[in-house]
């Protein structure tokens, strides 16, 4: 389902356009109904970016469009499940129809589990994450790179666990260490077709995924979603000649135990 904005004439647009390298602009956020991913779409959204928004509820994703709605963009909403090639290709095929192109893909759709050692860690749970996580990664990249040219941005959420080591989330890690070669390698890939290639590497941060392992969680001491969205927006922003290829944040207290 697709939300119209009031045309704007030509000249419009070019204004808009010089004003702010964002305005105008089509970015794609998976795991775009709540989190990081909302908080991202409202922060470039209000910047007058045009947004294809994908995740698993179709009811969460319409309440999301609903709300960003008000800042007069073209907004494109569908189910999405980045397990599966054959939805992600409906999901791309989608915004080629609606779009043509795809200035900034965020993938940011990714699941955690539950704490358990590796002997007790239920093979399916295993199969979910890395395949949410790491096969997800690759399938929307992989067919939104043909929509993208010199000058678009790749952004991949990795989580501070891309470069750690958590006892009890073999899954999560195993699938953010993966995402995190997976980005670098790509980097080197695309340097030539001067796409742009962004690790985001977050510390804590509060979410809803907390919920699965430490619901109790210092919330007062993490960072908020919002905060994340404004960082990579700033990198977004950033002229064509040049990228921030990695996005560290940290709680300006530091990380801290059982984190």
């Amino acid at each position: 389902m697709a939300t119209k904005r009031p045309k704007r004439t030509a000249t419009q647009r070019r204004t808009l356009a010089a004003q702010d390298p964002i305005t105008g602009k089509v970015a794609v956020i998976t795991g775009a109904s709540r989190g990081i991913g909302l908080e991202i779409a409202r922060a470039l959204g209000t910047r007058g970016c045009n947004l294809a928004l994908a995740a698993r509820s179709f009811y969460s994703l319409g309440q999301a469009a609903k709300e960003l709605s008000q800042h007069h963009v073209n907004i494109l909403q569908r189910s999405c499940d980045v397990r599966v090639e054959s939805s992600v290709k409906e999901f791309f095929d989608a915004v080629s129809n609606e779009f043509g192109r795809v200035d900034f893909l965020i993938n940011n759709a990714g699941i955690a589990h539950e704490l358990a050692s590796t002997e007790k860690l239920n093979p399916l749970v295993w199969s979910d994450v890395i395949q949410t996580n790491l096969d997800g990664l690759f399938y929307c990249t992989h067919y939104a790179l043909p929509l993208m040219k010199a000058g678009s941005t790749i952004v991949n959420n990795l989580s501070v666990a891309a470069q750690g080591q958590f006892p009890g989330h073999a899954a999560y890690n195993a699938s953010k260490w993966g995402g995190l070669g997976f980005t670098n390698t790509l980097r080197e890939e695309l340097r030539e077709r001067r796409i742009r290639v962004v690790a985001l590497i977050p510390g804590p941060t509060n979410t809803d995924i907390w919920e699965q392992f430490w619901p109790d969680r210092p919330r007062d001491r993490m960072m908020t979603a919002a905060s994340v969205a404004q960082a990579v927006v700033a990198c977004l922003e950033l002229p064509p000649e040049a990228v921030v290829e990695e996005i560290k944040l940290r709680p300006i207290g530091g990380t801290f135990e059982n984190v």
